[in-house]
Parts: C-alpha cells; sequence; structure tokens
C-alpha cells in the first residue's frame, strides 16, 4: 500500500510538471499540433517515469566487528496496547471512492451518447459518417461520427461547423479526450489534471479552428458562427464538440501571428526538471562491501586480502600497510594497467613473508581481471581461498609416470575434501618461479608434448560427488573425457561450498568442477571479430547514406523557402481582417449611437 502511495505522489508531481511548463511556456504559442505531443507525452511518461529506477553502488569498508546479538532481547513487551489508525488504508479507500464514482459519470457519459445516436439516420461520406439530429444540441464529433442540427443554422453557418467537426474527425482527436478523461479517473484528487484536461481540449479546439479557416474563404463569418454556437451549451462531455473552451480566447488564438520557430526551445525546459526527478527520486543506493581490504576473522587463523577490478591505489597501498605492520607480510602492487572505465585490466602481485616464502600473481589482457584472493593460515600462505584453493602436486604412479593432481582441501568439521586426479603420463616435473620472474598466465613446458588425453580418474568428496562442468554444459560425473587433449585445456576451476551453490544452485551444493577449453575461446573471438565486422558494414551503409541525408535536408530547406512567401501573404491578410474587424466594430459603435440618438428622438415626439 506504502509504495502504491508513493507511486500516485511521483505521478501527480510529474503531471503538475509538465501542466505548469505548457501553461507558463507554451500556452500563448501558435505550435498548436506540437502542444498537443507534448501534453498527450506528458501524461504517458508521468505514468511510465516512476517505474524507472536506476541503481547506484556505493563502496564501503566491510566492518569486522562481531556483534553478539544475544544480548538483544528477541522482542519488547507491550505494557498497555495503542489502537492506531491505519492511514493508508482510510486512504485507499478514500481514493477507490471516488474512482468508483467518476467512473459512473464517464459509464452515464456513454450512456448519454448512445441515446443521442440511437435511431438517428446516418448519412455516409467518405470517412465521416453526418447525424442530423432535433435535439437543441451543440454540434459535436465522436471518432467518424459527426452530430449536428441542421435547422439551427444557416446554410453557411453549417459549412463551417462541419468543416471545424472534420478536422477533429480526421485527425482522432477523440483519442486526447477519452485519454484525458481516464487520467481525470484515476488521478481525481489532483486538481493539476482537471486543468491538464481543460489544456488539452482547448488546444485541440485551436487545431481544429486553425485547420478549418483554412477551407473557409470567409473568416469573418466563422468566427461569428462561434459567437452563434454559444447559445448551444447542451453537450456530451466525452466528445468532441464545437463550444468548449472560451471564445473570446479562440478567435485571438485565430487572428495571433504564427510563433517564432525559435521559440521551440521552450520545449526542451521540461528536460532538466525531468532528470532533477530522476536524480532526487529514481536512483537507488546500495552500499557494497569493498573486496580490496584485508580481513582478520575474529578467533581464526585467517588472514585474506581481496583485490577486484575497481581497486584503487591507496586501497592496495592501505592493504600492503596493514599486511606489513601485523603480519610481516611484503605485498607489492605494480604493473598496473587500467581502462578507459577505470577497470584494472593488468597487474602484477607479488609477496613475500618473514620465512622466505615468496609467491607472484599476474593478470594482463583487454577485459578487467576477476578478483586476485592472497591469503595466509598457519600452515599455508599464497593466491586463493583458503577453503577454495586450487593445489597443484605431482605423485609417481606405480607405472613410473607422474601423476598431476588438482585438489581442494577444506578444513571443515566434516574433514571432507574434493579431489580431481588428472592422468598425464610422463609429464615433466612443474618448473619453479621466484619472486623477480614473470609468470605468464598459461605456462608451457618447453621440449615436451603430450599425446595422452585427460581422464577424470578419482572424485570424492566423502559420499557425495561433484558436478563436471564442461565448456558451460554439464556432463556425468563418471563418463571418462577422453576426447580432450591437455593441450586443449584452457582452465580447470575447483569451486566449493557457497561459490559452487552461488553460480549453479542447489546442483553444486557438493562442488563443481569447470572444464573450459580453449576452442570455446576461439568460438567466443569468432563471435567478437563477426560483430565488429558487421558493425563496420554498417558504419560503411550510414556513410554512404550520408550524402542522401544531406540532400534531404536541402530539399526541405528549398520546401521552407517556398512556403515562406505563402506565409507572409497569410500573414498581411490576417492583419487587414483584423483591420477590417476593428473598423467594422467602429461602425457598429456609430450605428449603434445613431441608434440611441434616434430612439430619443422618438421618446420625445
Amino acid at each position: 500500500m506504502e509504495t502504491l502511495f508513493i507511486y500516485f505522489i511521483k505521478s501527480s508531481g510529474l503531471i503538475a510538471l509538465f501542466y505548469l511548463s505548457y501553461y507558463f511556456m507554451l500556452r500563448k504559442e501558435t505550435f498548436f499540433n506540437s502542444n498537443r505531443s507534448f501534453l498527450v507525452s506528458g501524461l504517458l511518461i508521468s505514468v511510465v517515469l516512476p517505474f524507472v529506477t536506476f541503481t547506484k553502488t556505493i563502496w564501503v569498508k566491510p566492518s569486522t566487528e562481531n556483534i553478539d546479538w544475544s544480548k538483544f532481547p528477541a522482542s519488547t513487551p507491550i505494557e498497555n496496547e495503542v489502537f492506531e489508525i491505519n492511514w493508508y488504508l482510510v486512504f485507499g479507500i478514500i481514493y477507490a471512492t471516488g474512482m468508483v464514482l467518476f467512473l459512473m459519470k464517464f459509464a452515464f457519459d456513454f450512456f448519454s451518447l448512445s441515446k443521442v445516436l440511437k435511431g438517428k439516420t446516418i448519412q455516409q461520406q467518405a470517412d465521416f459518417k453526418f447525424v442530423d439530429v432535433t435535439e437543441n444540441i451543440s454540434p459535436f464529433s465522436y471518432f467518424n461520427y459527426i452530430v449536428y442540427n441542421s435547422r439551427l443554422y444557416t446554410t453557411t453557418e453549417l459549412e463551417n461547423i462541419l468543416e471545424h467537426e472534420k478536422v477533429h474527425s480526421a485527425q482522432n482527436h477523440t483519442i486526447d479526450v477519452l485519454i484525458s478523461r481516464l487520467f481525470c479517473i484515476l488521478f481525481w484528487y489532483n486538481p493539476f489534471v482537471w486543468l491538464y484536461k481543460k489544456a488539452i481540449i482547448q488546444n485541440l479546439e485551436y487545431i481544429a479552428d486553425n485547420e478549418a479557416s483554412k477551407n473557409i474563404s470567409d473568416k469573418k463569418a466563422y468566427q461569428f458562427t462561434l459567437l452563434k454556437i454559444t447559445t448551444q451549451e447542451n453537450c456530451v462531455e466525452i466528445t468532441n464538440h464545437f463550444y468548449q473552451s472560451l471564445i473570446k480566447k479562440r478567435i485571438v488564438m485565430l487572428n495571433k501571428n504564427q510563433s517564432n520557430k525559435r521559440n521551440s526551445w521552450k520545449y526542451a525546459t521540461v528536460i532538466p526538471a525531468l532528470i532533477a526527478f530522476v536524480f532526487l527520486f529514481q536512483v537507488k543506493i546500495v552500499a557494497q562491501e569493498k573486496e580490496t581490504t584485508v580481513i582478520q576473522e575474529k578467533n581464526s587463523n585467517i588472514t585474506a586480502v581481496f583485490i577486484d577490478k575497481n581497486a584503487t591505489e591507496a586501497e592496495m597501498k592501505n592493504d600492503a600497510k596493514t599486511l606489513k605492520e601485523q603480519h610481516g607480510i611484503t605485498l607489492k602492487f605494480s604493473n598496473v594497467k587500467r581502462n578507459n572505465s577505470g577497470e584494472i585490466t593488468g597487474i602484477k602481485v607479488q609477496y613475500k613473508d618473514k620465512e622466505g616464502n615468496s609467491g607472484v600473481n599476474q593478470f594482463n589482457g583487454k577485459d578487467p581481471i576477476k578478483p586476485i584472493h592472497f591469503y595466509k593460515t598457519n600452515t599455508t600462505i599464497g593466491f586463493g581461498e583458503p577453503n577454495e584453493v586450487s593445489m597443484i602436486s605431482v605423485n609417481k604412479n606405480s607405472n613410473g609416470s607422474n601423476e598431476y593432481s588438482y585438489s581442494i582441501h577444506n578444513d571443515n568439521e566434516n574433514g571432507e575434501e574434493i579431489k580431481v586426479e588428472v592422468n598425464a603420463p610422463e609429464a615433466p616435473e612443474r618448473p619453479e618461479f621466484n619472486e623477480n620472474q614473470e609468470v605468464p598466465e598459461a605456462p608451457e613446458f618447453p621440449g615436451h608434448k603430450i599425446d595422452k588425453k585427460i581422464i577424470v580418474k578419482r572424485i570424492t568428496n566423502g559420499n557425495a560427488k561433484p558436478i563436471i562442468i564442461l565448456n558451460g554444459k554439464r556432463v556425468d560425473s563418471d563418463v571418462d573425457i577422453s576426447d580432450i587433449d591437455p593441450e586443449d585445456i584452457s582452465s580447470v576451476d575447483v569451486l566449493k561450498g557457497n561459490h559452487a551453490i552461488k553460480r549453479y544452485g542447489s546442483n553444486g551444493k557438493n562442488g563443481a568442477i569447470v572444464i573450459t577449453t580453449k576452442e570455446i575461446n576461439k568460438i567466443r573471438n569468432e563471435a567478437m571479430k563477426n560483430a565488429h565486422k558487421d558493425m563496420e558494414m554498417a558504419r560503411v551503409e550510414m556513410e554512404k547514406a550520408r550524402p542522401e541525408m544531406e540532400l534531404a535536408k536541402i530539399e526541405m530547406e528549398k520546401a521552407m523557402q517556398n512556403m515562406r512567401p505563402e506565409m507572409e501573404k497569410a500573414r498581411a491578410e490576417m492583419l487587414q481582417m483584423k483591420e477590417e474587424m476593428i473598423k467594422a466594430k467602429a461602425e457598429m459603435e456609430k450605428a449603434k449611437a445613431e441608434l440611441e440618438k434616434e430612439r430619443a428622438k422618438i421618446k420625445k415626439e
């Protein structure tokens, strides 16, 4: 209920924003069709934009403080129960009641319309359906229906009325009217939505007056028709009826000079307000713990440092200082490379402790690095996680060959472990690297080529078995993966516990062995090349189309230049008409004065 309440507040505020922008900036401009688009799109944006949210992540340092929740009471006893009013429920009932009443009014208007049209003779002409009624009702249009009482008007007046209503029907103004009515039902409590509806309908009248006057030779007669229609005020609200807004405003807009196109900038004034609305109300701030921090678990012998793609030099320097001061470990970061987004794409991390243990971990590529985990326990030190460390060992088989084992060791209370052994006969000893030597991402063993196949020899995790993922697809854990050449292996990752469950759900509860071949990387690179090729072709097509676009632009400019004399001519005619109206008004005043003199003379006689 609270979420819905907040949504209606936001939407109502946006409706008020668009109305005020129209009222103060656009109401007096003659961009009638553009104003129509602005007003309708304003309503649609008002209901959609509150659903659009953006997430902003704020990185914070994780708290190492352990809170003893047992010191806090499970609940607070209530000594005296106090009755509280649920205001959300109260406002919800009031809102629903109002909406039902306005829906009933809306249904009644449809009933009134059907009553007017029922049993009437309809004359089909082109796309319009003309209905001549006998009721004393203001002329109106509803989609392609045009309703009028021909007995109330002269032939000229009726022609003027029909030209006006044809514009309403041809441009589907009924849709705008219905949309504004629906918004008045949904947001009936908002006074701005009623003003908004009035602005929409009034602008539609401006459009119809402007278009109809272009097809009428006697514009004075059209304006006198407007004055005469004011005597028929009965109308159906869901229709476009001839008399809607104040006649004085319509006549003023009908004779007003066209607005300068430079004033179109006023439409953009609403954009900064919308941007401010999004930043103030539609940005969700999420706090996330940084991974670049030294963690010393309470009552534990594990110390860990996490470096991710967003790590800053200051954070890495602080981590190295903490390790040096508290544990005597020298951690050195070098060869740091970043992309345009500030993400780390290359880095070299070296460590050395007081016992002389040392190691290096290096990444260098185009993509951001994956998180680097450095840890130290009472017995081990190195890169990886204490509970998820892929250790490599070499043992002699009974046949005299070497056996490489990728293992994951756990110090959990059950003493379980996952162990994956990869058989590679006559494999050479793994070369050792000192701290001053850079380690390539995929070390090769010179002078040796493995011809044998890779076999998952043994998998144990107590009585359970982990899943095997080959190139993103799960395979049977008992199958021999005998079609894979060791040289085609890109990586072997072993996941345990929450890390496996997070990636593979409940299927990974017993762990997971993830094998990725170089063929997948080859396919990905090929896809990237094809995508780049398609983008280049699209760019070439755009360059080819550019001359045609420039030519179209020139043609539009020529058309505008050709229209300018006609627009100037129309402006001059409007000015002349205005002068004639002023002259006619003066003559009418003069005739009125003479009439008063004659009346006074008759009274004296």
